[in-house]
């Protein structure tokens, strides 16, 4: 932790299929499909990095009942792996 603020959360998502409104927990998509190259392994067919302010945020709206209905809804017409991580807020190399 620098000065004094928490590092970032965020949500790492790779999926098939997927339509979410995130507006309420203050997130922005860093990215958001576009362009990519799988180098190793194998993932779906749409990738997403969804920010938050914390790391705490980022949980929250996703154990959320507005956000687990979408997961419902989703869940028979797609796959998504998701990842919920601290982000890295330490000295830079």
């Amino acid at each position: 932790m620098r000065g004094g603020s928490l590092p970032k959360g965020y949500w790492i998502a790779h999926i098939d299929v997927s339509d979410a409104v995130f507006l309420e927990y203050g997130s922005r998509f860093l990215v958001r499909s576009g362009a990519s190259e799988i180098t190793e392994g194998r993932l779906r067919a749409h990738h997403v990095v969804t920010e938050f302010r914390d790391y705490a945020t980022a949980v929250a709206c996703y154990r959320s009942p507005e956000y687990q209905k979408l997961v419902a809804l989703r869940e028979p017409h797609a796959t998504a792996d998701v990842l919920i991580i601290e982000g890295y807020d330490g000295p830079r190399p």
